[in-house]
């Protein structure tokens, strides 16, 4: 099994990563801001679950599989700069609710943690994660592989769930307190689409590793 050292040293650094503007957080972001702390929680869960699904591929070898298959990674991460410039559209079609103005698009729980799955599933920070970052704590002489790969796996998914959480609880209370700006209110989809847009354009120039 894994030393208490790696946990913890895997910890922090899975943490800080997850604290960085990303596909996830940004789509975190965007839905606590238009839509309250429910709904960034119902698509953490599907975050969450999207990471459970790597943390079992990279079990079975999927750093292995990108190694050997560089053309998987480009295509995941061409995929993924595709799906963030569809969310950023959807961002500004929805838009957030301004009292008086104009109504919000109300995404169900469902919509949003099957979104929530799909942001994970095709952002390449979470397949650097565990394709390229998590085998480098793997000790083969520490024990089981695969054994040491799912504690890994565990410890980065406390590490971003914790994160991410932090971050719906920060946005809620943004939310609240600049619910009477609706000038912000109206703003606010296009600097989100803008944030979302320009993170896909840095995924569609990102290298293979």
């Amino acid at each position: 099994m894994i030393s208490l050292a790696t946990a913890v040293s895997f910890f922090v650094l899975a943490l800080v990563m997850a604290l960085s503007p990303g596909p996830n957080l940004l789509y975190l972001v965007s839905r606590t801001l238009c839509q309250g702390r429910a709904a960034g929680f119902a698509s953490l869960a599907g975050v969450g679950s999207g990471m459970l699904v790597y943390v079992a591929a990279t079990a079975f070898g999927l750093a292995a599989l990108f190694a050997a298959v560089p053309v998987l990674y480009e295509a995941m991460r061409l995929a993924g700069a595709g799906y963030l410039v569809w969310l950023a559209i959807k961002t500004i079609r929805a838009g957030c609710a301004v009292p008086g103005v104009n109504p919000m698009v109300v995404e169900t729980r469902g919509a949003l943690f099957r979104r929530g799955f799909a942001t994970c599933l095709l952002n390449p920070k979470v397949v650097l994660t565990y394709g390229a970052l998590l085998p480098q704590f793997v000790d083969p002489a520490a024990g089981n592989v695969f054994a040491q790969t799912l504690a890994l796996g565990a410890v980065q998914i406390v590490a971003a769930m914790l994160a991410h959480s932090a971050v719906i609880f920060c946005a809620a209370y943004l939310a609240r307190a600049l619910q009477r700006r609706p000038r912000f209110v109206r703003a606010q989809p296009y600097l989100l689409a803008v944030a979302l847009a320009g993170v896909a354009l840095q995924l569609g120039w990102r290298r293979a590793p």
